[in-house]
């Protein structure tokens, strides 16, 4: 009776086995979808830019479908078949919206990882006239003015937002906020001293920096990044511990077999870590990772651990 038990066990396992194989190598008869953000913007570049770099190893056409925001994809994704023909690439405002906001879907429950695709970093900088030249000074200058500096981000829950109330919390500094309607309104009211504080992509500031019109204080990546050349980070100059990074990932609906997601993965990964398109990526002021599933999905999950005290002590909701 044993006997017979552990050979059926084992036929179940082989067949189990060899209709992954199958599935995998059957996968994809078709054309593939990735949805995103509208046409134009960071996440349209991103999405055909891994679209472009699959869609030969995979023999089939690999379309750009845009919406209007990530959460239109995100819903549209989710609720999709899980058979890895429709996808998403979207950035992490996704899913730390949901920490302040009803969103119609669940990231953890509704989606599979498969890679983070980028990471954009993002700059503390200051009005010419604050009188300080790093960090350090800033901690200093906010603890002896508490309340009088003020700060602009692009939005409620952004993550110019999200990122200075993480640093306050930090430092223990009080600096007020001023919410904008895009990151060019607040980047105006940073140039025109109207606010004295913001925190945006390096390729947003570099440019007025480099006129004098912004002073550039530190990056806000655990480790010195070549978007943002000459600058410490944020925990070298004066504020150990603090890592803030946008990520763009990869996904696929919840319950995609595995071995589409690791094929997905695998040709996602090698088509990122060629050197033209690093340089591609480079030049739109974001840094390829190519990661593994696990890496994303971690990622996630740290993120909405991280930010979800940031919000909670910080009281944001969205007005």
């Amino acid at each position: 009776m044993n006997t017979r038990f552990f050979q059926a066990a084992a036929a179940f396992v082989m067949t189990l086995l060899a209709s992954a194989v199958t599935h995998s190598q059957e996968y994809p008869n078709k054309p593939v979808r990735i949805i995103t953000t509208a046409a134009g913007g960071g996440g349209d570049f991103t999405t055909r830019q891994v679209a472009q770099g699959i869609s030969g190893p995979l023999g089939q056409p690999v379309i750009v479908d845009n919406r209007g925001t990530g959460f239109l994809a995100a819903e549209a994704v989710s609720k999709a078949p899980p058979d890895g023909y429709t996808l998403l690439v979207t950035g992490s405002s996704v899913w730390l919206s949901s920490l302040f906001r009803s969103v119609p879907y669940d990231i953890i429950r509704d989606f599979s990882s498969i890679t983070v695709i980028e990471f954009t970093p993002s700059v503390f900088a200051v009005h010419p006239s604050v009188p300080v030249k790093s960090i350090k000074e800033l901690i200093a200058l906010a603890k002896a003015r508490p309340g009088e500096l003020s700060y602009g981000s692009d939005s409620i829950g952004g993550r110019g937002h999200l990122g200075v109330e993480m640093f306050k919390s930090m430092a223990g500094v009080n600096i007020l906020h001023v919410p904008y309607k895009g990151s060019a309104a607040a980047n105006t009211a940073t140039l025109s001293g109207e606010v004295q504080l913001v925190l945006n992509d390096p390729g947003v500031l570099f440019p007025h920096a480099k006129v004098g019109k912004l002073r550039l204080l530190a990056v806000s990546t655990a480790a010195p990044t070549p978007l943002a050349p000459g600058l410490p980070t944020v925990g070298e100059s004066g504020l150990p511990g603090f890592e803030l990074e946008g990520i763009t990932g990869f996904f696929a609906p919840a319950k995609t077999p595995a071995a589409i997601i690791n094929r997905l993965n695998q040709e996602t990964v090698r088509a990122l870590n060629t050197p033209e398109v690093k340089q591609r990526f480079l030049n739109a002021s974001v840094q390829v990772v190519a990661s593994t599933p696990e890496q994303l999905a971690d990622r996630v999950k740290s993120d909405l651990a991280k930010f979800g005290k940031v919000v909670k002590d910080a009281g944001i909701r969205v007005e």
